[in-house]
């Protein structure tokens, strides 16, 4: 059995579904958010630890 580590690589898919958006929407605006992403071959990857950090440094706070 497989665990997951704040370093494993997310797929589109994956993150839409953390982020609960569009698959369509993260392909669209991943770049303009700044979230650091790898192309692996012709797939879009993202670093879980990456996409936690970029949501703590992207906190609204009221």
């Amino acid at each position: 059995m497989q665990t997951k580590t704040r370093n494993a690589l997310l797929s589109v898919e994956d993150l839409a579904n953390h982020l609960n958006i569009p698959k369509r929407t993260v392909y669209s605006e991943w770049r303009k958010w700044g979230l650091p992403g790898f192309l692996v071959g012709k797939h879009l990857r993202f670093r879980e630890n990456d996409v936690e950090n970029w949501l703590e440094a992207n906190r609204v706070n009221h």
